[in-house]
C-alpha cells in the first residue's frame, strides 16, 4: 500500500514515475482492438473481480454511450458499438458461482454470448484470477480476441492473452487507478476514429 508509506507529493511524483514507464503501443493496441470491433460489428466483453470488476462496468459504460456524441443517442440509424460488461449479471453470476463454482462466472457467460472475431478484455491486477483465466482460455480456443489488463508480475493472463496493457508495479491501488486512467485515452482515441474528429478529422471524407 503505497499510499501509507508515502506523503501526498511522494505518491504523486510516484504515479508520475509509473505513468511514464508504460508501453504506449499497448495503449494504441488496445484502443484498435476496440476500434476493430466496431468496424466489424463484433461484440466486446470486459470481466475482472473486485474493484477490476467495477472497472469493467465503468468501461462498458463509457465505450457503449460515449463513443457517440449525445445529439447522435437517439438516432436509429448510428452504427453502434456492441459491448457488455459480464461483471454485471449478477443472478446469472451468483447463480454460476454457488451451482458451478466461483471460477465459471465469466466462462458460462461466453459460452452464450461469444462468437469467433469478438474482443474480450480480461482485468486481473495479479494475472491469475482464476475465473479471468477460465474465461480467456476458451475465448482463445474459439477464435476469440484477448486483451489483458494486468499490474504486479502480469501473473498468468500477461501470457494467456494474445495482447495487452501491463502496469509493472506491485501496489494493486494504484495498478487500477492506471488502468482507468489511461483507458480514457482509449474512450477519446476510439470515440474520434468513429466520429472523424481530431487527428481523425482529416479521414472523414474518405469513409
Amino acid at each position: 500500500m503505497l499510499g501509507a508509506k508515502l506523503n501526498t507529493s511522494e505518491y504523486v511524483e510516484r504515479l508520475k514515475t509509473e505513468l511514464d514507464r508504460i508501453d504506449q503501443a499497448e495503449m494504441q493496441q488496445w484502443a484498435d482492438l476496440i476500434y476493430e470491433a466496431w468496424e466489424n460489428e463484433k461484440f466486446v466483453y470486459i470481466f475482472g473481480n473486485g474493484g477490476s470488476g467495477t472497472t469493467a462496468t465503468h468501461m462498458s459504460e463509457d465505450l457503449g454511450k460515449s463513443t457517440l456524441h449525445e445529439k447522435d443517442l437517439k438516432d436509429e440509424t448510428k452504427k453502434r458499438l456492441k459491448i457488455m460488461s459480464l461483471t454485471d449479471n449478477l443472478g446469472w453470476i451468483l447463480a454460476l458461482g454457488n451451482d458451478v463454482g466461483y471460477d465459471q462466472i465469466f466462462v458460462q457467460q461466453l459460452m452464450n454470448y461469444g462468437s469467433e472475431g469478438d474482443l474480450c478484455i480480461a482485468i486481473s491486477g495479479s494475472g491469475n484470477s482464476p475465473n479471468v483465466l477460465r474465461a480467456v482460455e476458451w475465448a482463445n480456443r474459439h477464435g476469440l480476441k484477448t486483451f489483458g489488463l494486468t499490474g504486479f508480475s502480469g501473473g498468468k493472463l500477461r501470457g494467456l492473452a494474445q495482447a495487452g496493457l501491463h502496469v509493472p508495479l506491485d501496489d494493486m491501488g494504484m495498478v487500477e487507478s492506471i488502468h482507468l486512467a489511461l483507458f480514457h485515452w482509449i474512450l477519446n482515441d476510439v470515440f474520434a476514429r468513429i466520429n472523424h474528429e481530431g487527428r481523425y478529422a482529416q479521414t472523414a471524407g474518405s469513409r
